[in-house]
């Protein structure tokens, strides 16, 4: 057991590795009432191809590590989503590109959530019976998320931006790639990702870090299978389509702009590549940027307009969001301002007030549990540290944000996705 400080912060975090491999990491909140844990799997749609210790090559349908999120509640002797309900505990789940986890919150029996969370997700129970009849619970989901228009927009983007990564399908896949899932690939894929050396089991709030190791070493496989090879296709530098538009039931148009950059390079630091995305971006156009204020001023954007940066597996992009009757005039301009900075440089006085926005931004977030243990397991499956990460803020130079503007200032690189009102007069 290893007990760390974060720099600069004072936050603590308890670290322990069981035998079989799994990580374990507890965040003291002696003030909070609610206690959360998450236990997380670094796998997620993207991994659509792998190959097993044994050589064999799988090829998955799309949607399968979303469709084993939902059948990993099912146990031999009930739901675990019923067995949370009767402690009183508040469970979900979530399947991104990136990831895959389990996670609830509570107030009291604490120690029995934990055992129910530990257990299931290291005991897969799937039938022919009950796996059909997920096909249909998911099937509604997809209907419904085909009928948003965020959703599109965002698919969408990805789509347009890569040629063949698996990060181009929709998380959940589609009727007829979920159709094909049988319990045999769901145990595979079980087998290749769930194993205790691909786990971080994440706690934050008041609890005994030694009885967490407890139920953990209790639930978990003594003996832990490797992980599968991943396989992400082959790497294409520029966007598969510049444009994609789809028209819907909208009172105005919406629309997502993505940037393709470059994937994480060998040995650099994922925490500090995605620090420096995300300042790029609150340059560019963060609510307090000349390009926004001009923007919303005259009314081509409203506050609903937002800008990331995200780290993929092999992928790396910048995504901005929101409502305008011009879209296009959008994804122009920030591609100018791209530019611009690009050709005039940081000056260090807007350097400095961006930095010191998006360290207070992680201060505020070490007090929101979820998003707190989320970041702890993205972290360890970059193989960081994350009791260093305001360390970060003081080694970034301007170098490095300029660095990214110049990859950015490429329009082969842009794909504009945008959802408009079904009678529009544009091409759908």
């Amino acid at each position: 057991m290893t007990h760390e400080i974060l720099n600069n912060i004072g936050e603590e975090i308890y670290s322990h590795v069981l035998s079989n491999g799994l990580k374990i990491f507890y965040i003291p909140k002696p003030n909070f009432s609610k206690t959360f844990a998450m236990l997380a799997t670094n796998f997620g749609s993207a991994d659509q191809k792998f190959q097993m210790q044994d050589g064999a090559i799988i090829n998955t349908p799309a949607g399968v590590a979303h469709f084993l999120e939902h059948k990993m509640f099912e146990d031999e002797d009930g739901n675990a989503l019923q067995k949370f309900a009767k402690t009183g505990a508040s469970p979900n789940a979530f399947t991104s590109r990136n990831m895959t986890a389990y996670y609830f919150s509570c107030t009291d029996n604490f120690y029995e959530n934990l055992n129910i969370l530990t257990k299931f997700v290291c005991t897969p129970y799937f039938t022919t019976e009950n796996v059909k009849k997920e096909k249909g619970i998911i099937e509604q989901e997809i209907k419904m998320l085909d009928d948003d228009p965020f959703w599109n927009a965002y698919t969408n983007v990805y789509a347009g931006m890569y040629h063949e990564h698996p990060i181009r399908i929709s998380i959940a896949g589609s009727a007829e790639s979920i159709a094909t899932i049988e319990p045999d690939l769901l145990y595979t894929c079980h087998k290749a990702f769930y194993s205790p050396k691909n786990l971080v089991l994440t706690v934050c709030g008041n609890a005994d870090f030694s009885k967490i190791i407890e139920i953990a070493e209790k639930n978990t496989p003594k003996q832990a299978d490797d992980i599968a090879k991943r396989f992400y296709g082959n790497r294409n530098e520029f966007v598969s389509k510049s444009e994609i538009t789809v028209k819907m039931n909208v009172s105005q148009p919406l629309f997502m702009i993505g940037i393709k950059d470059e994937p994480l390079y060998k040995n650099e630091s994922a925490s500090y590549r995605q620090l420096v995305g995300e300042l790029c971006c609150e340059l560019i156009s963060g609510k307090s940027s000349e390009l926004y204020s001009n923007l919303y001023k005259n009314g081509t954007l409203n506050r609903r307009f937002d800008a990331s940066y995200t780290l993929h597996p092999d992928a790396a992009c910048v995504l901005f969001s929101g409502d305008s009757k011009n879209p296009k005039l959008v994804c122009d301009e920030i591609f100018k301002e791209i530019c611009k900075i690009s050709e005039n440089g940081i000056s260090p006085d807007e350097f400095e007030r961006v930095k010191r926005m998006h360290y207070g931004m992680l201060i505020r977030s070490l007090d929101q549990p979820d998003d707190l243990c989320r970041m702890k397991c993205e972290s360890t499956f970059y193989g960081e540290n994350f009791s260093t990460i305001s360390e970060q803020y003081d080694k970034i130079k301007t170098d490095d944000l300029l660095y990214r503007f110049k990859i950015w200032q490429d329009k082969n690189k842009i794909t504009l996705s945008q959802v408009i009102p079904l009678d529009s007069k544009q091409e759908g």
